[in-house]
């Protein structure tokens, strides 16, 4: 009697959420295909590598790991998919053991061309131009090998070219996803028991400016209308020239929107945001801060920062830390300017000495550490609703837990198993950062634990 054995399938993804969502929206095709899914480090018949090409450093973490999978099982079939593998697929292509190259669309083609190279042994380079495409990739992710926040993605692309940037020659331009199948989609993963679900793609913000008359404001409205069951909808990423007036009504209006944005502003200089093609000058940023603190008093608002921008001057950097400083904002991810081969900024002169990018870095970070400790302290001895995530493996204490607040606050306070995914209220007894401490009240009403 002969049987046939489960095919496995391992996944490695590099990079941002977008490509972590991509990556269980490809297991969702393979487990179709009866495959069942195994560690990165264990022997599977096929490797899937989801690569980032954001900087040149992403380019040579992914080729480190293609190379891992290679050597784990040589005669598995090896494919290689996200954003590297769509901007120099040939150099892929030219490591030996690689057979399959697929970029940033066609991932719903990933098992036939598997089946293709299986019968044919020979390698295929699967990509297309990206810029020619204008049609949204719908991938299902009906749910989350991580339980408790689900991201949702809206759309695909970015037409804005910053000068720093290689994304989208890596996305191609601007889709927005049909809210009908965002309205869809977001029932499905509340129905599977995830209460917050985070809107996420790779200019978020930008939701809807393909479309003729719908808009990011529209959708937030009709997923908090249409959706039963919502608790929590957070907003991964905005620009500042997309927090238009309406927006903001729909987030001093929502039940369900949280209390944070996340709006990057890469640098506090006008000068230097003219050189990365950055469309918004301080003034109009610091209006529409001044407008959002309005309408949500205790909105926390975290930001990314690029230090060492070509031609940064010690003035330049100045702006950028007496405006962060003085817009308290709550949290920052700090970057060093990093070269990414294929970009203006690259090939700008006055590159901006090791040294003194990382000397002002520290500078940054010692500045978030005080203003995200300043924030935290305003909700000392509050009641704020968590949603605990996993156990603290930081600790000795088997019963301690760690969630976030709406606001974005890292709390731990000691629970059970069961609080898992479900809100809980928690006192927060004492402010910190990265970590808040806290104590467990009591869960909300209508959940069962």
């Amino acid at each position: 009697m002969s049987y046939e054995r489960t095919k496995t399938v391992s996944l490695h993804t590099l990079g941002c959420k977008v490509n972590h969502y991509e990556t269980e929206a490809i297991w969702q095709l393979f487990k179709e295909q009866g495959y069942e899914r195994t560690e990165f480090d264990h022997q599977a018949d096929v490797y899937v590598i989801n690569t980032c090409t954001v900087t040149n450093t992403g380019d040579k973490k992914s080729r480190q790991v293609i190379r891992r999978a290679i050597r784990q099982n040589p005669d598995a079939v090896i494919c290689v998919t996200g954003c590297y593998a769509q901007t120099s697929p040939a150099e892929i292509m030219a490591i030996p053991g690689v057979d399959i190259v697929v970029g940033t669309q066609d991932r719903e083609k990933m098992l036939g061309y598997i089946d293709q190279y299986r019968n044919e042994r020979q390698p295929i380079n699967a990509v297309r131009n990206i810029m020619k495409n204008r049609v949204y990739e719908e991938l299902d992710v009906p749910a989350f090998t991580d339980r408790t926040r689900a991201s949702l993605k809206i759309q695909e692309g970015c037409n804005n070219f910053c000068t720093f940037c290689i994304i989208p020659w890596a996305r191609g331009l601007m889709r927005s996803r049909d809210p009908e199948e965002v309205i869809r989609q977001a029932q499905q993963l509340v129905d599977a028991g995830y209460l917050e679900i985070v809107l996420t793609g790779i200019h978020t913000g930008g939701y809807g400016q393909d479309f003729k008359d719908y808009n990011l404001a529209q959708l937030l409205r009709d997923l908090e209308a249409q959706v039963k069951g919502l608790k929590r909808l957070r907003i991964s990423s905005i620009e500042a020239s997309q927090l238009t007036d309406e927006v903001i009504d729909v987030l001093q209006n929502s039940e369900i929107v949280v209390n944070h944005l996340h709006i990057p502003i890469q640098s506090g200089s006008d000068t230097v945001l003219k050189r990365m093609r950055r469309k918004y000058t301080m003034e109009f940023f610091a209006e529409r801060l001044e407008k959002l603190k309005i309408a949500l008093p205790d909105l926390a608002v975290t930001s990314d920062v690029i230090v060492g921008f070509p031609g940064e001057t010690e003035e330049e950097f100045m702006e950028t830390y007496n405006f962060i400083r003085d817009h308290k904002f709550s949290e920052l991810h700090v970057f060093p300017y990093s070269q990414r081969t294929g970009t203006p900024a690259a090939r700008m002169e006055d590159q901006v000495d090791e040294e003194i990018k990382n000397e002002r870095v520290h500078r940054l970070i010692a500045l978030n550490d005080q203003l995200a400790k300043e924030y935290a302290s305003r909700f000392e001895g509050e009641v704020l609703e968590v949603i605990p995530e996993e156990r603290f493996k930081d600790s000795d204490n088997e019963n301690l837990y760690v969630g976030y607040t709406t606001n974005y606050l890292k709390v731990i306070f000691e629970g059970t198993e069961e609080m898992v995914g479900q809100l809980v209220k928690v006192k927060v007894t004492k402010a910190g950062y990265p970590y808040n401490e806290g104590q467990f009240v009591r869960v909300l009403e209508g959940q069962a634990i």
